[in-house]
């Protein structure tokens, strides 16, 4: 949970921003802090470069966890936790990245690591994940195959 404090500090946001007050935020720090804006000064242009890649990343992973985003998608989201079952998963850094079969994987933020454990030791890995993954924490879509 801390990736998610970090970059809704940079951008100077809530958990409450909307898409729309993301996509501003973004837009206007991005004129900020744009390399291009440094032609005569490389080294600005250099830190410039720098904090612009920051303020991308944060801007994408922020609006993939907002609640707007979750909404949209929560007809997937539904669909994919309950009628694909689980291919594989993986563990890192207090985030639990869950792939199912239909090629779509979730990262599920601020996973403890003992969750994790009980889930690899789980007679059902998908019973577990129903009962104490799913809705319990911070997701987000990570990827699917078909994007890769």
């Amino acid at each position: 949970m801390n990736r998610v404090g970090n970059y809704r500090r940079l951008l100077g946001v809530t958990k409450d921003a909307s898409l729309k007050d993301l996509k501003t935020i973004y837009r206007n720090l991005m004129k900020e802090t744009h390399p291009d804006r440094f032609i005569d000064d490389e080294e600005g242009k250099l830190a410039a470069e720098e904090k612009s890649k920051g303020i991308i990343e944060a801007y994408h992973f922020l609006t993939s966890i907002n609640k707007e985003t979750h909404e949209k998608n929560s007809e997937e989201y539904q669909d994919t936790i309950t009628n694909s079952l689980i291919k594989d998963f993986y563990f890192e850094k207090k985030v639990l990245v869950i792939i199912h079969q239909n090629g779509i994987q979730y990262e599920y933020l601020g996973v403890p690591q003992n969750t994790y454990v009980k889930m690899v030791n789980a007679d059902s890995v998908g019973r577990f994940a129903k009962r104490h993954i799913y809705g319990k924490f911070l997701h987000r879509k990570a990827m699917s195959t078909t994007e890769v």
